[in-house]
């Protein structure tokens, strides 16, 4: 039985049994006129099957799902002879033989060796989802049985229901918990890798960026050079500008949108400018290379500047036409909900409406405001194609936005593009940068959460 026809009729299981139990709970105590002397509601007894019912077959499933790739090639590899055969022989065969498999192109195999191993292969899928179907069905029925037998009017249906549900919050909870950490950990484990061969002080403090490397002992040169001093400076130069074009746009258009355009206005302005957020990033990248670059460089040859065909200027001024949304909405959102007590106080003290802004409104709302702020540099920091596109892939120690620069995050895309190898510096540094970028996002958001502690505790 497919999987998803299996898992159809787990639903199907699941539901008679949330109606059988809910039945059964009513017949105990003499009908639905009396359902008031159960112990819980008679939904809550039939929640509480439904859950007996679904969660070991769902449980195997997935563990089924993971022993059952390995359980099955370690079968298949059992017929070669390993005497004959080597490591990575036997893999090719195991997976060629899948490949046919999923393929169903078996009976035109030529080789007999691959077409013994994919018929195999293929025999061992068929029982393995055979015996699959029949022990998660069975472990349904038998969940469901287990509880029907349970119910008594006694029962405490409900506490159990919440307590499995308090378990799921918590492991979904856990579940983002442990991700973040898995992510963390994998980066720095590689990142500690690549602190062995460059020392972190040239890393960290090199003034020159060219990670090439040497493949081969004969090869000459590339020897590699891993100063991150300009991908950190081309980050924070592109970011800046952006920040500079968002920041005061999505404020003044958020402050008008929330207490100066009139209710008709804002149900079309906003709606439009939120259009921004949704554009893919490689649009605006067609945009500034097609556009933004070109009128900046004929603008400074103008006025006798010298501006590179791909510069910081025109990426940063287009990724902050990008993130004017994120600054916007969010701090518009912010600002409506500033109580409307604190401004009919400020107008009652004679305070104008740009005075309540200023020394109520705003301050209120700061904490809020931050935030959008701090949302919008993370994503200009973690930008990729409008970097590619407009400034290039130079890695140049500059803070003129009028010449050619990168960002980190261009250089750990270019790291890591095409075959490489995992134990040579030039790949081990997209982690150690990856890495610097974390601590960066982090520091971020601890001062952001300084703020809103400050501010919430003075105006809450």
């Amino acid at each position: 039985m497919a999987i998803s026809s299996l898992i159809l009729l787990l639903l199907l299981l699941t539901a008679a049994a949330y109606l059988i139990a809910k039945r059964r709970a009513l017949q105990t105590v003499g009908g639905r006129r009396n359902a008031s002397q159960l112990n819980s509601l008679p939904s809550h007894y039939g929640a509480l099957a439904a859950i007996w019912c679904v969660v070991p077959a769902l449980v195997l499933l997935l563990l089924w799902g993971v022993l059952e790739g390995p359980v099955i090639d370690r079968q298949v590899a059992a017929q070669l002879d390993p005497a004959t055969l080597d490591g990575g022989n036997v893999n090719l065969l195991l997976n060629q033989a899948q490949n046919l498999v999923a393929s169903g192109r078996i009976d035109s195999e030529t080789d007999p060796l691959r077409r013994g191993l994919a018929e195999h292969y293929r025999d061992l899928q068929d029982r393995s989802g055979l015996l699959r179907s029949v022990l998660a069905i069975a472990l349904a029925v038998i969940g469901t049985a287990f509880a029907c037998s349970r119910i008594t009017r006694t029962l405490r249906a409900r506490t159990r229901v919440e307590r499995f549900m308090l378990g799921v919050l918590a492991a979904s909870a856990s579940v983002a918990i442990l991700t973040t950490l898995g992510i963390v950990l994998s980066v720095l484990f590689e990142a500690m890798q690549f602190f062995r061969e460059v020392p972190p002080t040239d890393f960290l403090f090199g003034t020159v960026w060219s990670p090439q490397t040497a493949i081969r002992a004969d090869q000459v040169g590339a020897s590699g050079s891993f100063g991150a001093i300009p991908l950190f400076v081309g980050t924070l130069l592109i970011s800046a500008i952006a920040l500079t074009v968002a920041v005061p746009i999505g404020l003044m258009s958020a402050i008008y949108l929330s207490e100066y355009a009139h209710a008709s206005v804002r149900s079309v302005a906003k709606p439009v400018m939120e259009v921004l957020a949704g554009i893919p990033t490689v649009v605006y990248g067609f945009f500034a290379v097609l556009t933004v670059a070109p009128a900046i460089r004929r603008l400074g040859e103008s006025i006798g500047l010298s501006v590179a065909s791909e510069s910081a200027l025109a990426a940063g001024l287009v990724m902050g036409i990008m993130i004017i949304p994120f600054v916007s909405s969010l701090s518009d959102d912010v600002i409506k909900a500033v109580p409307q007590a604190l401004r009919d106080g400020s107008f009652g003290l004679g305070a104008t409406k740009s005075e309540t802004i200023r020394q109520v409104v705003f301050p209120a709302a700061l904490p809020g405001i931050v935030g959008s702020i701090l949302l919008a540099a993370s994503r200009a920091i973690g930008e990729t194609m409008i970097v590619v596109m407009a400034a290039g892939l130079s890695a140049n120690l500059t803070i003129n936005p009028l010449e050619a620069v990168t960002t980190v995050t261009v250089q750990i895309v270019t790291l890591l593009t095409g075959d490489q190898e995992f134990d040579s510096a030039k790949t081990l540094a997209a982690f150690a940068l990856g890495l610097m970028l974390f601590f960066t996002t982090l520091l971020l958001n601890v001062f952001a959460l300084h703020v809103v502690r400050k501010y919430r505790e003075q105006y809450e």
